[in-house]
């Protein structure tokens, strides 16, 4: 790996000690990994504490899982967090830190931006869509899985700021399974469940509450009102449908006998959906339950160690037994040798029509934030977000002074260059204490640790949007990516471009066809034998980019 200053690996390393049950995995074969994924939850599930909701499929996982207590997002909001799952890297660094730059939520997705037709009016400039073209050398690491062997599925959301090229997944939407691999090959697959969306806090206004509002535990930041209340409720509610679903899910793997052979994740995309939660760089936003189950060791523990999302693909290559990039920025969690966190790093960009600059550092101790423009609101009156039913209410009472200071916390007109709080003491970041000289010290090495971070990063966050936009697509078109070259020799087609940073995907067929995304487009790693009668299918993609034009070669 790569030795990034600002991981700030503590010299404690597990060196040498990867466990006896994770060994005992790899011996026989690779493993299959499945990715059960959540939408908009933190950390307010049983094994964290909170029992509000019933959820007995995940009380069960947690039984026999890892559950890590300190895991975070990059960014308190979906598309910029998920690019930084898909590829290892900070959306900072690649450019994809913008809520949201283009339109591919679910499936393959368009990767034809030619002409955008939709734009984003921010401070009255039109940025329009477009697909993020992220540095060459970065790829979605599932590649790297199916360059290994790994037979990998995405069922359904991407949502990475860009279009999935075919690389990246062997079926991607919502009819994508791990059963329709070939036998005996392993898998890594995901299914996410959307239920738990801040969207479903409308969606289902009309769905019995199964939580009762009168139960629910009511931050300080909200005013104890019945639509706050029901609000809290409803997401409770969502939080138990989300559960049935993950059940599902497991019995599926069991009923096919792969239990026993199939690393399980569970985690959330970002923080919970209610206002001051979600797209938030304090811990409401960023935290997010994290748990891992391993076959070879059927046991609940706790890991108080960090972990940060740009952790997640190394530690699934490290699992499946493939090669870690060196440009990855996180670090394996799992599989040794482990290193130790020492700090969190959260951002947060333009949000929908909302442009602002904000990054955070989150200790075990502290939370320090940088705010670039200060003179801007804290709250973004996002319209998407005015859909919740309690968000009436609160600008109303905030409106009319009904609400106390805490609750008032997050509406002030401007915000001070910086921010300090005390995660014990104060654990919803209400009060800073920036200016309080007891914690100069500490604010210092933050300070240092977000200097360091931001330089090894490169922040992309600097440049505005219009003009990284100007960047990644010369005089507004989007870049295409040249056709390979073939050359076909006794045999065998070798397959090749110039292009920097460009993938291979190619079809063999038995028979002529029109390929589409659908068409099973294996990974290009060697020369393939092509017989007579054959016709063979490639084409050269990039991230950012048009699909190359197809060539067909027939033998």
């Amino acid at each position: 790996m790569m030795n990034l200053p600002f991981n700030r690996l503590s010299k404690r390393m597990h060196m040498g000690l990867i466990s006896i049950w994770f060994s005992g995995i790899l011996q026989a074969q690779q493993p299959n990994i499945l990715w059960i994924t959540c939408e908009d939850i933190s950390p307010a599930l049983s094994m964290y504490g909170d029992s509000t909701a019933q959820t007995p499929n995940l009380d069960r996982l947690a039984a026999e899982s890892t559950i890590y207590t300190e895991a975070y997002a990059t960014v308190g909001v979906c598309a910029p967090t998920r690019s930084s799952i898909i590829t290892g890297m900070y959306p900072i660094s690649i450019g994809t830190q913008h809520m949201r730059t283009g339109r591919d939520m679910a499936g393959w997705g368009s990767r034809d931006y030619s002409s955008p037709s939709e734009a984003v009016d921010v401070n009255g400039e039109a940025i329009p869509l477009y697909s993020a073209v992220i540095p060459a050398k970065v790829k979605c690491f599932t590649e790297y899985l199916r360059k290994a062997g790994y037979f990998c599925t995405n069922n359904p959301k991407t949502d990475y700021q860009f279009a999935a090229p075919v690389t990246a997944w062997d079926e991607n939407g919502y009819q994508a399974h791990w059963k329709h691999r070939r036998e005996g090959q392993p898998f890594f697959s995901v299914f996410n469940i959307n239920v738990s969306h801040e969207s479903f806090l409308w969606k289902n206004k009309d769905k019995p509450l199964t939580v009762d509002p009168a139960t629910v535990p009511v931050p300080p930041y909200f005013p104890d009102t019945e639509t706050v209340r029901k609000d809290i409720a409803r997401n409770y509610s969502n939080i138990e449908l989300m559960d049935a679903q993950v059940g599902v899910l497991i019995e599926e793997l069991e009923a096919a006998g792969l239990l026993d052979n199939t690393i399980i994740f569970f985690f959330s995309d970002h923080g919970g959906p209610l206002p001051r939660s979600k797209r938030l760089h304090y811990e409401s936003g960023l935290r997010v339950p994290l748990m891992v189950r391993m076959p070879d060791a059927l046991k609940q523990k706790y890991d108080y160690d960090m972990v940060s999302f740009v952790d997640l693909a190394p530690t699934v290559l490290v699992l499946a037994n493939v090669d870690v990039p060196d440009y990855l920025q996180g670090q394996a969690f799992i599989g040794g040798p482990v290193a130790r966190r020492e700090f969190i790093f959260g951002s947060g960009d333009r949000f929908d029509e909302f442009s602002d600059r904000v990054r955070s550092v989150i200790s075990k101790n502290y939370v320090y934030v940088r705010n670039f423009y200060p003179e801007k609101p804290a709250y973004k009156d996002i319209s998407y977000r005015k859909q919740i039913p309690m968000m009436d209410e609160l600008l109303a009472m905030n409106a009319s002074g009904e609400l106390n200071k805490n609750q008032q916390y997050w509406f002030r007109q401007t915000k001070t260059k910086e921010e300090f709080y005390l995660r014990k003491e104060d654990p919803y970041s209400l009060k800073n204490r920036i200016n309080d000289p007891k914690y100069q010290t500490q604010i210092q090495f933050l300070r240092g640790a977000m200097d360091e971070w931001l330089t090894e990063a490169k922040d992309l966050g600097a440049i505005p949007e219009k003009e990284l936009f100007l960047k990644m697509w010369p005089d507004g078109k989007q870049p295409k990516t040249p056709k390979p070259l073939v050359n076909v020799k006794k045999g065998k087609v070798a397959i090749y471009t110039k292009e920097p940073g460009a993938s291979l995907a190619y079809i063999l067929s038995d028979h002529e066809i029109e390929p589409d995304l659908d068409s099973g487009w294996q990974v290009y790693t060697q020369p393939v034998d092509i017989d007579k009668g054959q016709y063979l299918y490639t084409l050269a993609v990039r991230i950012g980019y048009k699909d190359s034009d197809i060539v067909m070669i027939e033998k």
